[in-house]
């Protein structure tokens, strides 16, 4: 849902803020706190989708342990989630003026690559996971000069211009290690435990992960990929380098997913708290089918309607997210009990 408010940003506001990069953004620039809230508060959204399809790779590989062919199946599904970005995104991102590789992309080729890492030692993939984290920075001292070789780099580590209008926004081993680290909080979900276990694990994770962010923001230099402090404006601190993912992003964000996967856990324990937030289910369970829409439905809205970008966009931001996930409830619902009744079928891949 917060993606969505993102993604209607960028069709309904000019105003809409993408500079999260610290190659392209100009120092001293504004942050209006209106247009910075509404584009971070989104921020969480990534990280979480990555780390989660990790933890939700871990879980449902115990579950199918006695099913064959997991590999095959895990590689096809990566395949089709990463080939739906250019494929099918673009179209309702840049109408195919420019093809993108984002979320799927990263999720996808990170799930093909998982299809073999998953077999090592949990503890070496959650210190490969750290130390990516850590140390993926250094990767912007490389800078190849030949096209091909340039293009690689874009795609594993960068991000940037691949070839002609491709263009990479999510480069791989860095959202590749926050599904590293999904595996093993998923792999440690495996052994059954209390909602209050899980959320006191979740809690005392998001706070280290909020201290650390502390430390790399304080220093101001290496760890948000020179996206530098203007002041010491809370703005600022949260002015946090999302392309590629810095050491202070991940920390961030994934310290403000953890502290809401505890309260998650605890709302398990409540009857009623588990019916007060059931809304927030159906979406939860059609995550996919859902995403695959709700761009096409905004950009499609605006085509038709000509809104002028550069007039009340923040308004329009937000109401025309609400309108989008209060129009794709209905087919949502559908989708989740004909996904219930044919769970074997077509949309396991969706």
């Amino acid at each position: 849902m917060l993606m969505t408010v993102d993604h209607a940003g960028g069709i309904f506001d000019a105003a809409h803020l993408h500079g999260d990069n610290g190659a392209r953004w100009v120092p001293g620039s504004p942050l209006p706190l209106g247009e910075f809230l509404t584009r971070w508060v989104t921020h969480l959204c990534a990280p979480t989708f990555v780390m989660l399809a990790g933890a939700s790779l871990a879980l449902s590989t115990e579950r199918r342990r006695s099913a064959g062919d997991q590999t095959g199946f895990i590689v096809r599904r990566g395949l089709l989630i990463a080939a739906l970005d250019p494929i099918w995104m673009s179209l309702g991102f840049a109408s195919y003026h420019v093809f993108v590789l984002q979320v799927l992309y990263a999720i996808g080729l990170s799930l093909v690559c998982m299809a073999a890492l998953r077999k090592l030692p949990t503890a070496a993939l959650l210190g490969s996971a750290i130390a990516i984290q850590c140390f993926g920075e250094l990767s912007n001292h490389v800078q190849p000069t030949a096209p091909a070789l340039r293009a690689i780099w874009n795609l594993l580590f960068s991000g940037g211009p691949v070839v002609g209008s491709l263009f990479c926004a999510y480069p791989l081993v860095p959202w590749l290690s926050l599904m590293m680290l999904g595996w093993a909080f998923g792999r440690w979900l495996v052994t059954p435990r209390s909602p209050l276990a899980v959320a006191s694990l979740c809690a005392c994770v998001g706070a280290g992960l909020f201290a650390a962010f502390l430390v790399v923001r304080s220093i101001d230099g290496y760890g948000n990929w020179n996206l530098h402090r203007d002041s010491n404006d809370i703005l600022q601190w949260l002015h946090v380098a999302k392309y590629p993912p810095s050491l202070a992003y991940s920390c961030l964000e994934l310290a403000i997913a953890f502290v809401l996967l505890a309260f998650c856990f605890l709302v398990e324990r409540s009857d009623a708290m588990k019916t007060a937030f059931s809304p927030f289910a159906l979406f939860g369970s059609t995550a996919f089918f859902y995403y695959l829409l709700h761009v096409h439905l905004m950009a499609g809205a605006q085509a038709m309607l000509n809104l002028d970008v550069h007039a009340n966009g923040l308004a329009k931001t937000w109401i025309g997210a609400a309108l989008a996930i209060a129009i794709l409830a209905g087919p949502c619902w559908f989708y989740r009990r004909f996904k219930a009744a044919h769970p074997d079928s077509w949309t396991r891949y969706i």
